[in-house]
């Protein structure tokens, strides 16, 4: 395990974990927006990391046209649409009958695999498919109470599977788009692109939402909870993640990357007290070992 650490790995997981943490922090924006949070939580993380990016471009940092092309996609899928849509997909269930929204989004892995296999040319062998299935599948039995899914009957019900579909396009793709962006440069200065690139295509997004009244809607207590999101789960998660992404195939990171929906389950268990199936108990436990697995199968390329 000290290997995978080495590499990248535990990054990956750190990151995942602060992921699992950041419902709680949001807890106290949900008068806001969507796409205001966003927009704010980016122009924050921007102005805290712009010191440090502008110490990377002086050291002779430059993006080649298909670079930009990358990250600037991901600005656009991750940054703003991933987000946009799977909090659509939420509200279209009213935050109640959301299973499918989750079961959509268990796909993510599949299409960061693909892109990984596309653009980065990233090879997947028999053992590879195999934990990897397994890591799914305890993934779905850890959010769901006995493996049962509540598709419901509400009229929300398609729309809210095309956003979580959508969602899951978007977060899967950018993580073979981030990674193709970090194989010639620092993280420090692909995550500062990532944030200065978000925060003006997020404020778009407002204005096309209409949202513009709601840029001066947060109360002194939400910008502080947006600035202690920026030093946590938003931009210094993203900064670990983007550490880890650096040295670690896409197709491995979207495997670690299942430590989140464990996060959150331990969550509701130690601060909300919910009770779980027996069956979430060992998916979790088989999640963990199946997550090990695929670490270890990581072999790092030179960077």
């Amino acid at each position: 395990m000290k290997y995978v650490w080495s590499y990248g790995g535990g990054f990956i997981i750190i990151a995942a974990v602060l992921w699992g943490l950041d419902g709680i922090l949001r807890r106290s924006l949900f008068s806001l927006p969507p796409i205001t949070i966003v927009f704010y939580e980016h122009l924050i993380g921007a102005i805290i990391l712009l010191p440090f990016f502008i110490y990377t471009w002086k050291k002779g940092e430059k993006l080649t046209k298909k670079e930009w092309s990358a990250i600037s996609l991901v600005a656009l899928l991750s940054g703003v649409l991933g987000t946009l849509w799977f909090t659509t997909a939420l509200a279209k269930v009213n935050f109640i009958s959301f299973s499918v929204v989750f079961l959509l989004q268990k796909l993510q892995p599949i299409f960061a695999i693909l892109a990984g296999v596309m653009l980065l040319k990233e090879k997947v062998d028999r053992r590879y498919f195999g934990w990897a299935f397994l890591a799914l599948a305890a993934a779905y039995f850890v959010t769901f109470k006995g493996g049962i899914v509540n598709f419901g009957d509400g009229s929300g019900t398609v729309i809210a599977a095309l956003f979580a579909f959508g969602a899951a396009f978007a977060w899967g793709t950018s993580t073979a788009f981030s990674r193709f962006s970090l194989l010639r440069h620092s993280h420090t200065f692909i995550t500062g692109l990532r944030f200065f690139l978000t925060v003006p295509i997020a404020l778009l997004f407002v204005f096309f939402l209409d949202q513009i009244p709601s840029l001066g809607a947060p109360s002194g207590g939400q910008y502080v909870r947006l600035g202690i999101i920026a030093l946590s789960t938003g931009m210094v998660a993203l900064w670990l993640y983007y550490r880890g992404l650096k040295h670690t195939e896409a197709k491995i990171s979207t495997i670690l990357e299942l430590v989140f929906p464990l996060t959150a389950v331990c969550i509701d268990i130690f601060l909300y007290h919910t009770t779980l199936a027996a069956s979430q108990y060992v998916a979790a436990a088989v999640l963990l070992f199946a997550v090990y697995r695929v670490a270890k199968l990581h072999t790092p390329a030179s960077q």
